[in-house]
């Protein structure tokens, strides 16, 4: 039996990884720190939904407390991790840097030190499409240069990437990068605009279109996300050809999707109209992400299926059955 250590447990990704793993031949410790960046509710709901599992265990804890995270993986001895745990959000890193620094700076760093000493089989850790920063060749590719970030948030994610190869180059610490374009589903984060338009939207009140609607997005279902990850976990890097045990892989939808069409889908699922805002773009905003996926389906197979209409009814059906409970 696998034992996988899934950070970030009670969050968005997290929380559908170790729901999906659940039902498998696994022994799963989930952990997260359940801060208030958004409503801490909602994370203590996706956990109430893993409580009848006996494969999974729950321990609140802050990647950034050393000690507590040097005893965990002592104790618990993975042999797979998966790190999903971090400060999400472009926006909010204006406003609260340290946040970041914390999480996915000294946070990711317990992390690697945990696996080099607990020899683990191979670390998953999520990336981001914004590590691409105002990049203007499209679709993004993982041979690009992503030299430029324009967010604190996309440093810190790149950082991470750094890192990583610094200890697959030193420990052959086998590694793998996620960059995430855009996840969206059932269960999702609050602070994303799909979820905070739906509010609006279902409120009466109108929502914030930024770049006036000329934006593009790499919209990629939550279920799809899951599938890539899992697939991943015997794909584990290898040195060859003098490389180093470690892979960086884009996971979105290959196909961007105006954001103007967005609205209307989400308008068509919940079945209200939109009022909407036009507004500039935002610091720390790209205009457009756009997925290049040939290396992850060269490596396990895999593409995304779902389209962002049938993703976005499957959320406004949660939605509303969420709001109502």
């Amino acid at each position: 039996m696998q034992k996988i250590l899934i950070t970030g447990a009670a969050g968005f990704i997290g929380f559908h990884l170790a729901h999906a793993l659940c039902t498998q031949d696994t022994e799963i410790l989930g952990i997260d720190n359940l801060n208030d960046y958004y409503d801490v509710s909602l994370k203590q709901a996706r956990l109430k939904e893993l409580e009848p599992y006996e494969n999974f265990t729950f321990q609140k804890l802050d990647l950034a407390d050393t000690p507590a995270m040097e005893k965990i993986f002592k104790e618990f001895k993975p042999d797979i991790v998966v790190n999903l745990a971090a400060q999400a959000g472009v926006r909010y890193s204006l406003e609260n840097p340290h946040a970041y620094i914390n999480s996915n700076i000294v946070g990711f760093t317990n992390i690697l030190e945990g696996c080099r000493h607990a020899q683990v089989k191979h670390l998953i850790f999520a990336s981001s499409s914004s590590v691409y920063g105002a990049n203007s060749k499209i679709p993004f590719q993982e041979t690009d240069r992503v030299d430029h970030p324009v967010s604190l948030y996309a440093a810190t994610k790149k950082s991470n990437e750094l890192m990583a190869h610094s200890y697959a180059h030193l420990y052959d610490l086998p590694c793998t990068g996620l960059r995430f374009f855009t996840v969206y589903g059932p269960w999702g984060r609050p602070d994303m605009a799909y979820f905070k338009f739906a509010d609006a939207i279902m409120a009466g009140e109108p929502i914030p279109v930024f770049n006036h609607g000329d934006m593009r997005r790499d919209f990629t279902y939550i279920d799809d996300v899951v599938e890539g990850i899992v697939k991943l976990f015997d794909k584990v890097p290898k040195q060859e050809n003098g490389s180093k045990p470690y892979r960086i892989y884009n996971i979105g939808n290959n196909k961007p999707e105006q954001l103007m069409d967005m609205i209307g889908f989400l308008e068509e699922a919940l079945g209200q109209r939109a009022e909407t805002n036009m507004l500039p773009m935002q610091p720390g905003d790209v205009k457009e992400t756009y997925a290049n996926i040939d290396a992850l389906e060269t490596a396990v197979g895999f593409k995304p299926s779902t389209g962002l209409k049938d993703g976005l009814q499957k959320f406004a059906q949660w939605y509303k059955e969420y709001q109502n409970s």
